[in-house]
C-alpha cells in the first residue's frame, strides 16, 4: 500500500485497522502526544494557518500536497516505504538470509535501544526550537521552521509505532518516556547531549539544521540498511522528509553569507566592528558558529572505538551509509580502519578493527558530505569577489566523546597546552559577546515579502510560490 489512509484517526499506510490492539494502544498515546505538542511545540503558533506540506503517499513521484493548515490539526501518522517480498540481509553475520519482519529475541534489547535513541532526537529538536518563531527573520523562514517542527513530530510517530507494534509493554512505556524527557532539563534530559543544547537564535538554527540534521541523514541511512525490515522501510521514508530540513540549513546560512558579502562590498571593509555596526553577521563570527555546531555534531556519532557499533553491524541491526556501494565482504572480518589518538603531544593514527570503528566510518562519511556543502557557501563568497573562505575544523577539535574527549586541539589539528587553548578559544568558538550580538539582531519580521537586514531573500519560494506569498496566516 503506497497511498495513505486519511479517513483514519491516525493516518497510516500500514493497515492499522487490521490490528485493533495496536490501533487502540496508539490512539491512547495520541492525546499524550497532542498534549506534549501544546506544551512544547512552537510557542504561540496554535491558531496560525501555515502553508505546510503533508505526506499523502510514499510514491517518490508525488508524495506530498501543500496547503494552509492549523498546526494542531496537522495529520501526523505512520508511513512506511513499500516492502520488498524477497528482501535479503546484505551485511553482517546474517548476510544472505531473508530480512526479518519480527525481531529475533536475542536482538530485542539492542534494537529497542537504537529505536528509542533515534526517537528521542525528534521531539528534542522541536523543544530546542520552541521559541524561535518569536524572532523569525521572515514569514518564509517562519513557515520553514514550522514545517520542520511538524515533520520532527511525525518522525517521533514513526519510532513510536515500531515500539508499540514490536515491543509490547516495554515499547508502550518507552513511547510515554519519549514525551516525558525534556531538552536541557536537569532531572530528565534528552539522551544525546547535542539535543540538550539551546538553539537561541536563527543562526544557531540554520547551523543546527545543516549539521545536526545531516547527522540525522547519516544515522537514518545506516538504519535503512537494517535487517529488521519495518525499521528499514520506516527510515527510508523519513529520509524523504529530512532532505528539506538540511535544505533549510544550507540555504539559510548561504543567505546570511550573501547579505554579509553585500555589506562588505558596499562598505568596502571586512572589519567585524564596522560590519556589526551595519547590522550583519561578520564572517569570523559565522566561522565560530560553524566550528561549534560541527564539533558538537561530530560527537553525536559516538566513540571512535565502539563494541556496540560492532555488535549492531554484525547482528544486522545497523549498516553503513550506502552499504550496497561498498566494495568489500560486508562482514568486515580482518579489516581495519584508522582512528585518531593523542600520543606524545601529537595526533597519531592507529589501526583498529573496522567493526569497532564503524562510528568513525560514519563520522568520516558525514564530514565529507559537510565539506561539500561548505564549498557551496564559499562559492557565494567567491561570486561576491571576496577572498575569504569558510572551512570545517579538524575532526579532533572541541571533542567531548571517545579517546579525543577533552583533548585541546586547534581547528588546524595541532595539539595545544591548556594555556594555549585558553588564549585562543575566543577566536575559534562563539563568545558570550558573539552570542549577545547575534541575539541583538533577532527582531521579528513577518510582513509578506519582507526580510530582516542580516539575511538575504531566498532565490525562490516554497512550492513555486512568490516570496510575498502568505506562508503564515495569523489569527
Amino acid at each position: 500500500m503506497s497511498s495513505i489512509d486519511y479517513s483514519q484517526k491516525i493516518p497510516n499506510n500500514v493497515n492499522l485497522s487490521d490490528d485493533r490492539t495496536l490501533q487502540r494502544a496508539l490512539e491512547q498515546w495520541q492525546p499524550s502526544f497532542l498534549s506534549w505538542w501544546d506544551d512544547m511545540g512552537p510557542a504561540g503558533s496554535q491558531r496560525h494557518d501555515v502553508y505546510l506540506r503533508t505526506a499523502t503517499s510514499v510514491d517518490p513521484a508525488g508524495w506530498a500536497t501543500f496547503g494552509h493548515v492549523k498546526m494542531p490539526d496537522y495529520r501526523w501518522g505512520i508511513f512506511l516505504n513499500p516492502g520488498q517480498a524477497e528482501r535479503k540481509i546484505h551485511f553482517g553475520d546474517h548476510k544472505g538470509e531473508a530480512a526479518w519482519n519480527d525481531i529475533p529475541g536475542e536482538y530485542r534489547a539492542n534494537l529497542r535501544r537504537i529505536i528509542v535513541t533515534q526517537g528521542d532526537t525528534e521531539p528534542a529538536s522541536v523543544e530546542q526550537q520552541r521559541h524561535l518563531g518569536a524572532t523569525a527573520p521572515s514569514m518564509y523562514d517562519l513557515r520553514n521552521l514550522f514545517q520542520i517542527n511538524v515533520e520532527e513530530g511525525r518522525h517521533l510517530w514513526a519510532m513510536v509505532y515500531l515500539l508499540h507494534k514490536h515491543f509490547g509493554r516495554d515499547g508502550r512505556e518507552e513511547g510515554q518516556a519519549l514525551l516525558q524527557r525534556r531538552s536541557g532539563q536537569e532531572d530528565n534530559p534528552r539522551i544525546l547531549q547535542a539535543f540538550n543544547e539551546e538553539t537561541p537564535d536563527w543562526l544557531s538554527f540554520f547551523m543546527f539544521t545543516y549539521f545536526t540534521d545531516r547527522d540525522g541523514k547519516f544515522q537514518l541511512c545506516a538504519l535503512a540498511e537494517s535487517a529488521f525490515d519495518p525499521l528499514a522501510r520506516t527510515t527510508k521514508f523519513m529520509l524523504t522528509e529530512e532532505a528539506h530540513h538540511m535544505f533549510v540549513g544550507e540555504s539559510g546560512v548561504s543567505r546570511v553569507i550573501a547579505r554579509t558579502c553585500a555589506a562588505m562590498n558596499d562598505l568596502k571593509t571586512d572589519d567585524p566592528g564596522r560590519l556589526r555596526a551595519a547590522g550583519v553577521i561578520d564572517l569570523p563570527t559565522l566561522q565560530r558558529y560553524l566550528n561549534f555546531h560541527f564539533s558538537v555534531t561530530v560527537d553525536l556519532f559516538g566513540a571512535d572505538e565502539s563494541s556496540n557499533a560492532a555488535t549492531f553491524y554484525s547482528t544486522g541491526l545497523k549498516g553503513r551509509y550506502e552499504e550496497d556501494k561498498r566494495q568489500d565482504d560486508h562482514q568486515l572480518r580482518g579489516q581495519t580502519y584508522k582512528v585518531l589518538a593523542v600520543q606524545g603531544g601529537q595526533l597519531v593514527e592507529r589501526e583498529v578493527p573496522m567493526l569497532n570503528a564503524l562510528n568513525e566510518v560514519l563520522r568520516d562519511d558525514f564530514i565529507k558530505d559537510s565539506v561539500s556543502g561548505i564549498g557551496r557557501w564559499n562559492k557565494v563568497i567567491e561570486k561576491a569577489g571576496l577572498p575569504h573562505r569558510l572551512s570545517v575544523p579538524h575532526k579532533a577539535f572541541h571533542r567531548n566523546i571517545g579517546s579525543l574527549a577533552g583533548a585541546r586541539i586547534s581547528p588546524d589539528g595541532r595539539v595545544l597546552s591548556q594555556a594555549e587553548w585558553d588564549a585562543n578559544v575566543g577566536q575559534w568558538l562563539p563568545s558570550a559577546e558573539d552570542r549577545a550580538y547575534v541575539t541583538s539582531l533577532m527582531g521579528r519580521v513577518v510582513e509578506p515579502g519582507q526580510f530582516a537586514n542580516w539575511i538575504a531573500p531566498p532565490l525562490m519560494g516554497i512550492n513555486r510560490q512568490a516570496l510575498n506569498f502568505d506562508y503564515v496566516r495569523f489569527a
